[in-house]
């Protein structure tokens, strides 16, 4: 294959990054089309990628066409499945966003069709292209730090009203919620780090700061409270992320933390926040020789031994690469066209992708059940 041709739907936003992505840093690769629903996010992609690429608002235009060989999906969550469906049966290689699906049931639709067409099927979720959980990978494996049987992860959401709670992202039925939609990059890589999935987990979250009484159609410029409220979003081109962060139809957690038990009795913890004034994330493993942790603050992996074991503590500077997820994105997009050429699997596989997505769900049945404990399984493949 000298070339690999990709259909985009879904343009703006992580569209909008892929499509850059592919356009100017991934040499082998050319975006021939692309899918959206509204015309002003087609007008941008058209700048972005050349005015001669095929645009339409129909999806199924797009995965039907002779000239694409692979279509990468960055709808909205709840299209996920769908789209992700039709490009499949249409016997074309796919990078779905993360979420896979925002149902257990639609990721194991996509993994039976996947199947089926024999294609390579790759997913969104950057964070392993990362060098910081690289690093943390490489360690782990090794065995420097023994038999991991302890994991926290705290994900301080700053801007989370910002990003979550003035669009689509608020209504859980488009996301189930955001331990699913947001979490999946977190739950990803701690199953990744440890090479475990979650079998249990029991959760606890509430909606603390937003939502609340206002009209689900007023939008920030139009309030009349927008010069004094704290969330107001007056800068975004598009009246659709700037939706009041306190209406009525808001009904997604914004605070979470999830209890978890993965495979081989490792006991584990996930907190998610979105009303933070910070914005970082951390992962702390413990195994029975020692601890590496992380800070993307500080861009640095440490390690840190019990004296027993005589191994010295250690510190890794990372230097990311430009880009977004820290220059995770540009990793994964050559990960794929890498993928199709060599006819190999990515290292965001489908059934990686499904595991986290059921952890969340499972989240979510829990916390709107007051708590109780709920079973992860595997699928039956």
């Amino acid at each position: 294959m000298e070339e690999l041709r990709i259909g985009l739907i879904g343009v703006a936003n992580r569209g909008g990054y892929f499509a850059r992505e592919f356009h100017e840093h991934v040499d082998g690769a050319r975006v021939v089309a692309g899918m959206d629903v509204r015309e002003e996010n087609l007008a941008r992609f058209r700048e972005v990628v050349g005015s001669d690429v095929f645009t339409t608002q129909d999806y199924r235009e797009l995965v039907n066409r002779d000239d694409v060989d692979a279509v990468v999906i960055a709808s909205p969550d709840n299209y996920h499945e769908e789209h992700g469906l039709a490009a499949l049966e249409a016997g074309k290689h796919l990078l779905l966003e993360k979420p896979m699906a925002i149902t257990v049931e639609g990721c194991d639709r996509l993994l039976q069709a996947w199947k089926k067409a024999g294609t390579v099927f790759g997913l969104g979720l950057s964070m392993r292209y990362m060098p910081m959980f690289e690093v943390m990978k490489d360690i782990i494996d090794s065995g420097d730090i023994g038999e991991p049987k302890a994991y926290w992860c705290n994900h301080f959401v700053g801007k989370g009203g910002h990003f979550y709670f003035h669009d689509w992202h608020a209504v859980r039925a488009n996301t189930t919620g955001l331990l699913l939609q947001k979490g999946t990059h977190d739950l990803d890589i701690m199953h990744y780090l440890v090479s475990r999935f979650t079998t249990t987990v029991s959760a606890f979250g509430s909606l603390d700061v937003y939502g609340g009484d206002k009209p689900n159609d007023l939008h920030c410029p139009d309030c009349e409270e927008k010069d004094t409220c704290p969330e107001a979003q007056l800068n975004e081109k598009h009246r659709y992320f700037q939706l009041c962060a306190f209406r009525q139809e808001i009904d997604v957690e914004d605070n979470h933390v999830l209890i978890m038990e993965l495979e081989g009795g490792i006991k584990a913890a996930y907190q998610e926040c979105h009303f933070t004034p910070d914005y970082h994330r951390d992962h702390i493993v413990i195994g029975t020789k020692g601890k590496v942790w992380n800070s993307e603050d500080y861009t640095k992996v440490w390690v840190r031994m019990r004296r027993a074991y005589g191994l010295a503590d250690r510190e890794y500077q990372i230097h990311p690469p430009e880009g977004s997820h820290g220059g995770g994105d540009v990793r994964l997009c050559r990960d794929f066209l890498a993928a199709v050429r060599e006819h190999r699997p990515m290292r965001n596989d489908p059934l990686s992708a499904r595991m986290a997505v059921a952890a969340g769900v499972a989240g979510h049945e829990s916390l709107r059940n007051g708590g109780s404990v709920v079973t992860v399984a595997r699928p039956e493949l």
